[in-house]
């Protein structure tokens, strides 16, 4: 079973990316570096970023595709996202910033909307009224408990913020 913990409107904010923008992993899969208690065996994200996050989760129900979010996840600090034994080898997560913009995102395509959601299946999401949102998949390598590191450092940002700044105009060049 799922615990979400979410914002006052239970809404996430829009992506801040224009035309989909540059796609990159910032997550550091720390199950076997950062060995679980022995009473615990959950899937937990620890967002190590100065911001909140949004985060949504995809992972096989029997013989479907699920999707579920959203879970805001303070700065600095962590969530369980689903709790007990893991039962499958790949999960797979897409996680917005709030504060800064930018997101994790990766090639795995399921479905999210804006709000709090439960989406079965994985195909069809724009014909059945839901966003087709990029996934990161995370390997599990089998463990029964896994804690993925959210970091900064490969986060995208929005394209304006990625782009250099113009030179200068040349000398005695028109404006």
């Amino acid at each position: 079973m799922l615990r979400r913990t979410l914002g006052p409107t239970d809404l996430r904010q829009p992506r801040r990316l224009p035309g989909g923008g540059c796609l990159a992993v910032a997550l550091l899969a720390a199950g076997s570096v950062f060995p679980p208690t022995p009473a615990a065996a959950d899937f937990r994200l620890c967002n190590r970023t100065q911001s909140r996050v949004g985060i949504a989760i995809g992972y096989r129900d029997g013989e479907i595709w699920t999707t579920e979010g959203w879970w805001n996840v303070a700065a600095n600090s962590c969530e369980t996202l689903l709790r007990g034994d893991l039962s499958a080898r790949f999960y797979y997560l897409y996680a917005v910033d709030y504060d800064q913009g930018g997101e994790w995102a990766g090639k795995a395509h399921m479905c999210t909307r804006d709000k709090e959601f439960t989406i079965r299946g994985a195909e069809d999401c724009l014909a059945r009224g839901f966003e087709r949102t990029g996934f990161i998949e995370v390997d599990t390598q089998e463990q029964k408990s896994w804690t993925v590191q959210l970091t900064e450092q490969n986060q995208s940002r929005p394209a304006q913020l990625m782009a250099p700044p113009l030179p200068p105009p040349p000398p005695g060049a028109r404006r």
